[in-house]
């Protein structure tokens, strides 16, 4: 039997991160993550979907696209992108080492 606490899960890197399944503990890491690898594979646009909720998992994504170094900036999606329930981030693209 695996254990749950070891289980790798693989995220595609498609543009679209939709946290409804995973643990509120694991966002931090996994929003920084994945902003690193869109960025690397060249993507300049994501979506985060974090629902509307209580707006704590909003909040939360938001904290970490803040800090981010390539984060360029974020804002609430319009209806027709998701509304409140998403939020669009503008990336960079890495520094690439010389």
């Amino acid at each position: 039997m695996s254990d749950p606490d070891l289980d790798v899960i693989e995220v595609p890197i498609e543009g679209e991160l939709d946290l409804h399944t995973f643990a509120p503990t694991d966002v931090k890491d996994l929003v920084a993550e994945y902003v690193e690898a869109a960025a690397g594979r060249g993507l300049d646009e994501i979506r985060v979907i974090h629902g509307k909720g209580t707006g704590a998992l909003r909040r939360l994504v938001h904290g970490v696209l803040e800090r981010h170094p390539l984060v360029v900036a974020f804002r609430l999606c319009d209806e027709q992108e998701g509304g409140w329930g998403a939020t669009k981030v503008t990336l960079r693209p890495p520094r690439t080492k010389s």
